[in-house]
């Protein structure tokens, strides 16, 4: 029998799966009847020929695509097949990476088949530095972003105090004085001529640093006998006055008299958070930092399919949270694969910009500081080490060229008192967030010792304008040294720090390969060797994340067996000019297989 003479009103009555069932069976009923006619063929051969073929059959009815993604420029960030036009998926997983028609075999009438007409899909983003709740807080409070001037700053923030009570409190975020004129930090008498009667708190983008009104200073009883605490400072001016601006540690002396946000307010900011990331493109968000009260609410969101984001979450340490992790266990894939907590994140100093990195020789436009260490070596050694034991992953922010040498030096001395026959993973791969100014002979330690260094491109492009007044054109030498880092062997995942920076993909992965601003400007100490490949940049937010958090057989990249996580963009990252990547959009965002966001569509 043949279905290429049978009657056409006859196969008119069967769908086409039908017809490839039919089709199947017929070519195994061929091998059957042709086996039995030949006796010359040795019966062992006989008997592996029906097995292969039963066990394709069994396959081939089994392996029907869910979705299928076809007609696209599809990079997979496997070396062994780097591009392709198809992808099909089952369930959550990937069954198939390949060619328009290889694809076609998975197909059948459940099938959704997805026409990507020639947009480009990627392994899905991940962002790996992001601290999420504080990308939805920045919607609900009074949001300082883009603010050109100290006229401007006021303005909004007069508004906001006309909207609210006598007394109460005002917060905001997102200020930065980079392109002010002249570029000061805003004090506390300015804050006083627009809100005399509020307390008044004001965090500058980095989150290392606050502008405080009289107000807020009295409430805390800050004045000119208030002594620093350990991680932090008070600004004064010459005469002693505290003048507003409290860096570090020192801000806990005001935020502890600002009422107390709920818990569903939290959760209402890791919606927010979770919503943006995901329009964005963002598959998974790598959370640095927080509390168990954060990882309860998350997990209450996830039990109420609240949540469709990945999250790969850290607690603070040291102290009683990270102590939590270290005696109670990590939470490894809970929620299909969607929820881990296994790292404890440290913080050892401040940020450039408010001076409070720790820096291995004074600020060359504020002679009188090197900026100060967070974290005492006292505190830090028992922890790495009770963390090499438990197979617990730490990741320790570090901005100054002294800051990231005290966390290698931390970390060395742990590995050594801890060797890896008597830890519980013998590559606990730390990392050091941030690693922003590093000493040149410091750089290859990372390698050495397995630590990662994770990066945030868009820091760059914008610390970049004030970098050098604030270090000098030598330390700029080890300075957002991306290139650098991956040419001693390690992989250096990417992230955004939002809400410090906008946490935009298409921003982060522009500043790594164009290592310019968003106007396309490049200055003296830049150094444009230090940018990245498109190649390498694509690594950095989808491979090199999956392995900085124990998930590269996982994730991060499109290969047969992987979860099914992709970012469809607009335009081809991989090849339009540099500028027009900014202009890139997200078009879909799937995370594990399922479509959750689609442009254009609520």
């Amino acid at each position: 029998m043949s279905l290429d003479n049978t009657d056409p009103s006859t196969l008119s009555r069967y769908n086409s799966d039908d017809i490839d069932d039919i089709r199947l069976s017929l070519s195994f009923d061929r091998l059957r009847r042709f086996v039995l006619k030949t006796m010359k063929i040795p019966i062992a051969i006989v008997l592996a020929l029906l097995a292969i073929l039963t066990f394709s059959s069994a396959q081939q009815s089994r392996e029907v695509a869910d979705i299928v993604f076809k007609n696209g420029k599809i990079y997979t960030v496997d070396d062994t097949n780097p591009t392709v036009q198809a992808v099909a998926v089952k369930g959550d997983r990937i069954i198939y990476v390949g060619t328009n028609s290889g694809v076609q075999n998975f197909v059948r009438r459940t099938t959704r088949v997805v026409d990507l007409s020639g947009k480009t899909m990627l392994p899905g983003l991940t962002d790996s530095h992001c601290h999420l709740p504080g990308v939805g807080f920045r919607e609900m409070t009074l949001n300082l972003e883009g603010v050109q001037s100290l006229d401007d700053f006021l303005a909004k923030v007069k508004m906001r105090v006309n909207q609210a009570k006598t007394g109460e409190w005002i917060t905001g975020r997102g200020w930065i004085e980079t392109f002010w004129k002249p570029p000061v930090f805003p004090t506390r008498w300015d804050l006083d001529k627009v809100a005399p009667n509020n307390p008044v708190i004001l965090t500058r983008a980095d989150g290392h640093a606050l502008a405080a009104n009289s107000a807020a200073l009295k409430i805390a009883a800050i004045d000119r006998d208030t002594s620093n605490p350990f991680g932090g400072e008070i600004s004064k001016t010459r005469e002693g006055e505290p003048n507003g601006m409290l860096l570090d540690a020192a801000q806990g002396l005001v935020r502890r008299h600002v009422p107390a946000t709920s818990p569903e307010e939290v959760e209402r900011a890791i919606i927010l958070g979770v919503k943006r990331s995901i329009k964005l493109g963002w598959t998974e968000i790598q959370d640095a930092g927080g509390t168990y009260a954060d990882v309860a609410l998350y997990q209450k969101l996830y039990d109420e399919g609240k949540i469709r984001l990945r999250v790969y979450k850290a607690v603070h340490g040291p102290g009683p949270e990270a102590e939590k992790l270290l005696y109670g266990g990590a939470i490894v894939g809970a929620y299909g694969d969607r929820f881990t907590v296994r790292a404890i994140k440290v913080v050892s100093d401040g940020a450039l910009g408010s001076r409070g990195a720790a820096l291995l020789a004074p600020y060359v436009d504020a002679p009188d500081t090197s900026g100060f260490l967070r974290v005492k070596e006292a505190e830090l050694k028992p922890m790495l080490e009770m963390a090499l034991k438990n197979g617990i992953q730490v990741e320790t922010h570090a901005i100054g060229d002294l800051a990231n040498r005290f966390v290698l030096d931390a970390y060395e001395s742990a590995m050594k008192a801890v060797p890896p026959a008597t830890r519980k993973i013998d590559e606990p791969r730390w990392r050091i967030e941030h690693s922003q100014i590093v000493n040149p002979t410091d750089i290859a330690r990372f390698a050495k010792l397995g630590v990662i260094p994770s990066m945030q491109p868009s820091h760059a492009i914008g610390d970049l304008h004030f970098a050098p007044s604030r270090l000098g054109m030598d330390r700029l030498k080890g300075a957002y040294a991306w290139q650098s880092f991956i040419k001693t062997g390690v992989v250096v995942p990417g992230g955004s720090d939002a809400p410090v920076e906008r946490g935009e993909p298409m921003i982060e992965f522009y500043a790594a390969v164009a290592r310019k601003d968003q106007k396309g400007f490049s200055g003296a100490g830049w150094h444009p060797e230090e940018a990245v490949t498109r190649e390498q940049a694509l690594r950095m937010f989808t491979i090199w994340p999956a392995y900085a958090g124990f998930q590269e057989k996982l994730r991060g990249s499109i290969e047969v067996g992987k979860l099914a996580d992709f970012t469809v963009l607009s335009a081809d990252i991989m090849k339009i000019p540099e500028m027009e990547i900014l202009q890139t959009r997200c078009e879909m965002t799937v995370i594990g297989g399922e479509v959750v966001h689609e442009a254009g569509k609520p």
